[in-house]
């Protein structure tokens, strides 16, 4: 089990021609959520067991064709004690 629970909001500036292109890549990426944004700016969160592995998830997204900048805004990072473990609602 990781040590710690880090998670981290950021702003992926894009070219307008690659908007949509951006953002298919960044739905497809392993605990990386969207939340939108406007025409040049995409608004997301990244999960991660530690701070370098979120570095690395933006380091790729910075790589990614049509991305100006992807820069973090805010970190949060949790012991595994403070996290609780989601409740399943069956229906």
């Amino acid at each position: 089990m990781p040590e710690r629970w880090h998670v981290s909001s950021a702003v992926v500036s894009v070219r307008d021609t690659h908007r949509d292109a951006v953002a298919d890549s960044l739905v497809s990426l392993k605990r990386v959520e969207f939340h939108g944004g406007d025409a040049p700016r995409l608004i997301i969160t990244i999960e991660g067991d530690s701070t370098g592995q979120l570095g690395d998830r933006l380091t790729q997204i910075n790589l990614m064709p049509g991305v100006l900048v992807a820069n973090m805004v805010f970190e949060h990072a949790e012991e595994p004690d403070e996290t609780e473990e989601p409740i399943c609602h069956s229906t």
